[in-house]
């Protein structure tokens, strides 16, 4: 199956759209309507319009076996769930079998394959990790502002929901992050890194297990979380700002979303600004003390382990070949402070 990961996207692209195509009637889709390419990543994701309705779609072709089927009913589930509780997430499409997802195989592809479709959300993405955030700075700061009050809806939505019967989703708790096998993979062992950085990230392993079991995991402190809370996946429309793409959602620390907001902001120079209003966003409906928020190197660090590991994991996709030198950048740009840091007050 690596293999397959290592086309080229454009041809990626042409086999995904394959599998999509013969995905469309299952959920009474003309399967020669217009589609386009929204993104490979960790899946194909293409924008499809059914013509004969008037409408448009968003169809996911999951990559193999990253998530059972009960994880991914799960997903949904709990994006059905936050759009009843009137925070913006896509509208799902049941199949004419009445089913969340279906999985579809194709020539193309060499294995069957997780597709589900959801209605189009019209709007801009608040930035991309390639040319970084859009915008003025005052517009920068009422949208971090207003992600950051999502973000506390979510998770105060997440310590009152009761989970439906067969919910299940992955930890990114502290096993998830440095146990033996990461959930995005053994991140000390990605070949690009050096010797001496091999080094210095076992230790920040160490002192990360440490920090993370001594922080706790406490019901206001950890639950589900996005986990994926990126720029790109929040998409400011009309109608307000709406939250997508669930696919790493699952259980970890509510802070650990604050700082994947930011990671990738990093070097950039509204930094300090998205940082600031995402943090005030947040206290506006959710409590987040100081004292709290002294994690909030700890948890860089962890999530900075986490793109080192899936770099290793999907070192065979472009994404990876193209991302892996500046994740590293960004990664040991903050190693050294991290592990001269303490969450406790220096006397």
């Amino acid at each position: 199956m690596n293999d397959f990961y290592r086309l080229p996207v454009a041809e990626l692209e042409k086999r995904y759209e394959a599998l999509a195509r013969k995905a469309l009637p299952l959920w009474g889709i003309d399967a020669s309507s217009s589609m386009s390419l929204l993104k490979i990543r960790e899946n194909g994701v293409y924008s499809v319009l059914d013509e004969a309705r008037s409408k448009k779609y968003v169809v996911r072709v999951h990559r193999a076996d990253y998530h059972s089927d009960a994880e991914l009913r799960s997903e949904l589930q709990w994006m059905d769930s936050l759009r009843e509780y009137g925070v913006l997430t896509p509208s799902l499409q049941h199949s004419k079998n009445g089913r969340l997802f279906e999985i579809v195989a194709s020539n193309e592809v060499p294995e069957p394959r997780q597709v589900d479709v959801v209605d189009w959300i019209e709007g801009k993405e608040l930035g991309n990790l390639e040319a970084g955030l859009h915008g003025r700075a005052d517009e920068i700061r009422d949208r971090f502002e207003t992600l950051g009050s999502i973000m506390a809806k979510m998770h105060n939505h997440a310590e009152r929901w009761q989970e439906p019967e067969g919910f299940t989703r992955h930890s990114w708790d502290v096993d998830g992050l440095t146990g033996e096998q990461p959930f995005w993979g053994r991140f000390w062992e990605l070949p690009a890194l050096s010797a001496g950085q091999k080094d210095r990230i076992l230790q920040v392993r160490d002192k990360l297990r440490r920090e993370l079991t001594e922080f706790g995991a406490a019901p206001h402190e950890y639950g589900l979380i996005h986990a994926d809370l990126l720029f790109e996946n929040v998409l400011v429309g009309e109608d307000g700002v709406r939250v997508i793409d669930f696919d790493d959602c699952g259980y970890g620390w509510y802070l650990f979303d604050l700082v994947t907001s930011l990671f990738f902001l990093q070097t950039d120079k509204h930094f300090d600004l998205a940082k600031v209003a995402l943090i005030a966003g947040y206290r506006k409906n959710r409590q987040l003390t100081d004292d709290h928020l002294a994690w909030l190197p700890v948890m860089f660090m962890a999530r900075a382990t986490t793109y080192l590991g899936w770099m290793h994991t999907r070192s065979e996709t472009e994404t990876a070949r193209e991302m892996t030198p500046f994740v590293i950048e960004l990664a040991f740009g903050i190693v050294e402070d991290y592990l001269d840091y303490s969450t406790k007050p220096r006397g």
